[in-house]
Parts: C-alpha cells; structure tokens; sequence
C-alpha cells in the first residue's frame, strides 16, 4: 500500500527534534513491503503546502500521525499542542479520502480522547512497528482490524491492549535517507538512539510506564552501533540517547560504549543518566566513547521529596554521580522537579541550595508537575481534590503544594536571576 506518514511536530522548546518513532514505524512498514513517504514538518516553511503537495503527489491509501507531544508541561503559561495538530488532520481529510491512523507518545497515554478531539477514527497505542504493518495488510485485504494489538478504533469503542515486543531487535532501524532533505540542512543535526524501552523505576508521576511498559527491553548493543556506523559514514557525528536511564543497567551501557569507542572518526553525545550506583567504570568508558553531556534528573536535594517521588537514590548519590562526570569532564545539565507531594518552603530552598552546590553546567527547573493519568500522583491528586476522578487529564493539569502557591515563582526567579546557567521552563 501507498502510505503517508506526518511528523506535525514544530516546537523547538531544547532542540530541533527528529522523530524517531516514526522513522522506526516507517521501516517496519518498508520492510513489510509497503510504499512509504515521510514527513517531517519541522523544517518545512510552509507546512500545508508540504502537506498539499505530499497527499497530492503520492495519492496514500492510507495516512499516519505521529503525536509527539499533547502540552507544554508549563504550569504558568501551558500551551496546548494538540490544538495545532487539528490543521494537520484537517489538511489531509481535505486532500484524501482515506483511512487516517494515529500514533506517537502523546498519543498513547491518551488514546480514546485524542480520536475524539482530533475526529479521527484509528490509532494505535505504544510502539506501531508490529501493529500498524499488520493494520496496513488488513486495510488493504478488507479484513477485519479489531483484534490488533493497540489499536484503538473510535466508532466500535475498541481499545486493545498494546502488545510490547520483548525483543527490540525484531525492528528495523530507519535507514540513514529517511529525511536526507532535512539531515542535509542541518550542520548541527544530532540523531536521536534509543536502545532500551520501558522503564521500571515507577517514578509517581512519570507516564513512561504508559508509553513504553515497565519491563525493560533491549537492542543488542552490537546492532546499534552496526546501525549507527552508516550514519558515522555519512558523515553525521552527534548523537542524542534517548533511553529513560542510560546507565541502567550497567552491562548494557558498557557493552555499547566499548563499540562506540572502536568507531573513527567517532561520535560525541550525550544522554540521561539515572543518579543511582554510577561509578567510576562506566563514566571512564563514557568519556572514551565520547560523551560530552547528561541530562542529570535529580528532581530534588531533599530526601523527603526523592522518597515522595519514589526515587531509588539519595543526595548523596547525586553528589558522587556529578563530581565524579565533572571528573572526567562530562558537562552537566541538572533537573529539579519544584512543588510536588509534600514540598515546604524549607525543602524547596534545601534543593536549590543542593543544585546551587554542585557545580553544574546547566540547571533547569520545573515548577509543577503534570499530572498524567495512571499514575500514582493522579491518585493522590483525585484524593487531595487536585482533580475529579472522572478527568481524562488530556488538557493540562497540574499539581503544586497549596502552600506554596503564592510563593514558589517568585523564590524561583530571585534564584535565577543571580545564576545565568539556571533557567525555568
């Protein structure tokens, strides 16, 4: 089948970013012997045109969106990102009378409301390299659809529980021409890899469970940097890990930065790290294979609100885990988490004093925190009254400690001002 996938996502709220989960989606239905076009709307100028001209010219039996993002996560001034992806669906109903199917992060943690709010009847929930190939075959054969995996059907009310392959390596990787328009362009492009999915730390406010499961999958390291050795021959050099927590689990993240350091010339990347049982070993290799920065998200300096958090480490942890990546030269950009369960005036100035002693590159702060739903602090904010248990939580809530309420953004910004490496969201 003739098949359009579509990217609408255009914010540049840290990077330019290139989506990855489509351009996987996009191999797996190449693979699967379907005529697939990408794109990426983030660099186009006039993104209906490239729209008109996309649906025009390739005549798609059947059309993809990939939802990335639903908000802004920003408590003060939240921007509601869905709202933009309304044009896009727009625009190719106008152009195509033809099945158009969801997807994306954003998607999966809401996906019955996102079919309503963007009048759209099919979407699949977490990964679609084996769900949207099988959806493909069944549209183009007439069979019936409502029996795959993820897929969400509006008009029958099916929504299908997702089927998370164990074994990452079943999926194609994107081919390195995917968006070669796009990659041509951009001097500083960095590459998103993603060589794990799923996270099992349970964090109480974090929707990756949602998205990803909590089981925690892996690509063989082997076959990540076979994959990433034609990009490197391509000529591209940074790279952006995008694994919840990199050095988790530690065997995994040595093996792979073994393989980058034998790569010449190499690359130089970054990624997150998890604050818990990092040592020596793995920071030495990580330097080796080139990594120049970590996204460091400690969340906070006080151990009462790591623990409300379900953290597994401590301050103390935190403070090896960068002095020992200053160490070795690794830059340091640092994540607090400000106004959640429990939080006082004393334990958020405990935790800016905390990210004030260490030293780091870049400080980032987040006042606020989105409330998504399955989640233990959807729970507690249904029981403290934050939110009504019949909220779907697609337009942004948000819980802040009431005590704080009056306070919080000022003391913030004061702290701010005197650090230019410190910024808000």
């Amino acid at each position: 089948m003739r098949v359009l996938l579509i990217s609408p996502n255009r914010e540049q709220i840290n990077m330019p970013t290139w989506p990855l989960g489509l351009a996987c989606v996009a191999a797996a239905a190449s693979h699967a012997g379907h005529d697939v076009q990408v794109l990426d709307l983030m660099p186009e100028t006039d993104w209906a045109d490239a729209i008109r001209q996309a649906v025009v010219g390739l005549a798609p039996q059947v059309i993809g969106i990939s939802v990335r993002n639903i908000d802004d996560q920003n408590l003060e001034n939240p921007v509601f990102l869905l709202e933009r992806v309304t044009d896009v669906v727009a625009l190719c109903k106008r152009f195509a009378d033809v099945p158009i199917v969801l997807g994306g992060a954003g998607y999966s943690m809401f996906p019955t409301s996102v079919l309503e709010y963007l009048d759209v009847e099919l979407g699949i929930q977490s990964e679609g390299e084996a769900a949207f190939p099988a959806l493909l075959d069944a549209i183009g054969t007439s069979t019936d659809v409502s029996s795959i995996p993820g897929l969400c059907i509006r008009a029958r009310g099916v929504k299908n529980p997702p089927d998370l392959k164990h074994e990452l390596d079943l999926f194609p990787l994107p081919d390195v021409r995917v968006f070669a328009s796009r990659i041509a362009m951009a001097e500083e492009f960095v590459l998103p890899v993603q060589t794990r999915r799923g996270c099992p730390m349970n964090c109480t406010y974090c929707s990756t469970a949602t998205i990803e499961g909590r089981a925690l999958r892996r690509r063989t390291p082997s076959k990540v940097v076979e994959w990433l050795s034609d990009w490197n021959h391509a000529g591209f050099r940074k790279l952006y890990f995008v694994d919840n927590t990199f050095n988790l689990p530690q065997f995994h993240a040595l093996d792979l930065c073994a393989r980058l350091a034998d790569i010449d010339p190499g690359f130089s990347w970054s990624c997150i790290l998890y604050p818990h049982k990092l040592d020596k070993t793995l920071v030495q290799a990580m330097a080796r294979a080139g990594c120049t920065d970590v996204a460091l998200g400690f969340e906070s300096g006080c151990e009462e609100i790591l623990l409300a958090l379900n953290k597994r480490f401590r301050p103390d942890d935190v403070w090896r885990s960068s002095l020992l990546l200053g160490d070795y030269g690794i830059h340091r950009m640092g994540f607090l988490l400000l106004g959640g369960p429990g939080e006082t005036k004393a334990t958020v100035e405990q935790s800016l004093a905390f990210a004030d002693s260490l030293g780091l590159e870049g400080m980032h702060i987040t006042i606020g925190i989105r409330i998504y739903p399955n989640t233990p602090l959807a729970k507690l904010a249904v029981a403290e009254g934050v939110i009504s248990a019949e909220d779907d939580l697609l337009f942004p809530k948000f819980y802040l400690a009431r005590s704080l309420e009056d306070w919080i953004f000022d003391a913030v910004q004061s702290w701010i001002s005197h650090r230019p490496h410190w910024y808000t969201a």
